[in-house]
């Protein structure tokens, strides 16, 4: 059947791909120590129960029709009250648009901004900018990065692509890699915008920087820094991506918000509008009343986070351990979300049955097969397969599981000669 170019050129998820593969072993009997998907085992990691308790209670009051456009009225004035309270973030509700999730606002920003041919920038690995590019038919510009510089992109590194650029796309804390910005490396990327913002002719379609920030509430011990309030000139340049998925473990409620000048929050709310993203009514009824509370958000927030970061700080200490025990491996201590970035350098080595891993993808699939535990390789956010770099995301796995996997991987590594 013939269909568009870009339903034939368009790539699936890696990240689905190494599922099927999973849910195949699954279905077989094997019990796989599931660390690819970015969501949370919701009866390992609930919803807040006010929260839970709060969307019942709406769906009970018929909040059941067309959400506004832009977001309930109310919510969008909580959610400027929290981005103040938490995170000293000024945005008023016109510069706020809510979303079912943060994906749709991300593909709002692509075709608000980009045309087809205009070069957008992003660091390689991270999360679905190179879709988001080819969807689009922008001129992707991958800027490499390496673990010395905890996977995020220096100013050095990107100055030289930034002339002409419409977008540069930054993620703090960072999927895949759970690392962040120091304030002096965003400060010194954010001089470099406005700078060449300045030299730009009237007319001229300006440089803006999309900045994820869905994990913004899941820092451990660092500070999380974000563009404007570091330079207030970018103000009418970035677009912000946030919401309720990730801090409150809440995926499947699909509440998200970006926020940012008003004449592009305008123009996303009408993209938005036609693919029909809203989050749904009830939901944000619920949001709205549950973000202003904030003693609750907060002791949800102290109870969550600290269980997250001793599963991440466990998976970071089972690979350091066996690092010290001579094994190939390596882990970057953990700073915010729900990602360990840990390595696995086992390419040229041979399993048991005599066949070579030649990729980091050979290396997981080594992993789930042996090990019973499921990693992402950095290829599937936009490296090369020789990077033997991966992605653990603990959402789906308790601190037992976790635990009951480091001997594991220990024995599965012994068997590659």
């Amino acid at each position: 059947m013939a269909v568009s170019v870009l339903a034939q050129t368009l790539k699936g998820s890696e990240i689905i791909k190494i599922g099927n593969e999973i849910n195949e072993l699954k279905r077989q009997g094997q019990n796989i120590a599931n660390l690819t998907i970015g969501d949370f085992d919701p009866n390992i990691y609930p919803i807040p129960s006010e929260l839970r308790d709060d969307i019942i209670e709406a769906y009970q009051a018929n909040h059941t029709n067309y959400p506004p456009a832009d977001g309930m009225l109310e919510l969008r004035k909580q959610v400027s009250a929290f981005l103040e309270r938490e995170l000293r973030i000024q945005a008023t509700p016109n510069e706020i648009l809510i979303a079912s999730g943060s994906r749709p606002l991300i593909y709002s920003v692509f075709l608000a901004l980009v045309d087809p041919g205009d070069k957008v920038i992003y660091p390689a690995p991270s999360w679905n900018n190179n879709h988001y590019c080819h969807i689009t038919g922008a001129q992707e510009i991958q800027i490499p990065t390496t673990a010395e510089n905890n996977f995020l992109p220096k100013a050095a590194d990107v100055a030289p692509h930034l002339k002409g650029a419409t977008l540069l796309a930054l993620c703090s804390p960072q999927n895949p890699t759970g690392t962040m910005f120091e304030q002096s490396d965003l400060e010194e990327i954010c001089d470099l915008v406005i700078a060449e913002n300045a030299s730009r002719q009237r007319g001229e379609k300006p440089l803006y920087i999309m900045y994820d920030q869905i994990y913004a509430m899941l820092t451990f011990g660092k500070k999380h820094v974000d563009p404007v309030t570091l330079r207030p000139k970018l103000k009418d340049y970035v677009i912000y991506i946030d919401g309720i998925s990730k801090c409150l473990a809440a995926t499947g409620v699909r509440v998200g918000w970006g926020f940012g000048p008003e004449k592009v929050i305008a123009k996303m709310r009408s993209i938005v509008g036609h693919m029909g993203a809203w989050a749904p009514k009830a939901e944000q009824v619920a949001t709205a009343k549950y973000i202003q509370n904030s003693e609750q958000v907060h002791n949800y927030l102290n109870i969550f986070k600290s269980r997250i970061q001793e599963c991440l700080n466990t998976l970071y200490q089972g690979f350091q351990q066996l690092k010290s025990e001579g094994f190939a491996v390596d882990a970057i201590e953990p700073m915010g979300a729900i990602y360990l970035t840990v390595k696995a350098d086992y390419t040229g080595k041979t399993t048991p049955e005599g066949e070579v891993l030649n990729t980091s993808a050979d290396i997981n699939f080594y992993l789930i097969k042996e090990a019973k535990v499921a990693l992402v390789p950095f290829s599937a956010f936009g490296t090369d397969g020789n990077v033997n770099w991966f992605r653990a995301s603990v959402g789906t796995s308790s601190l037992e599981d976790i635990q009951a996997m480091i001997p594991r991987i220990r024995e599965a590594l012994s068997k590659l000669k």
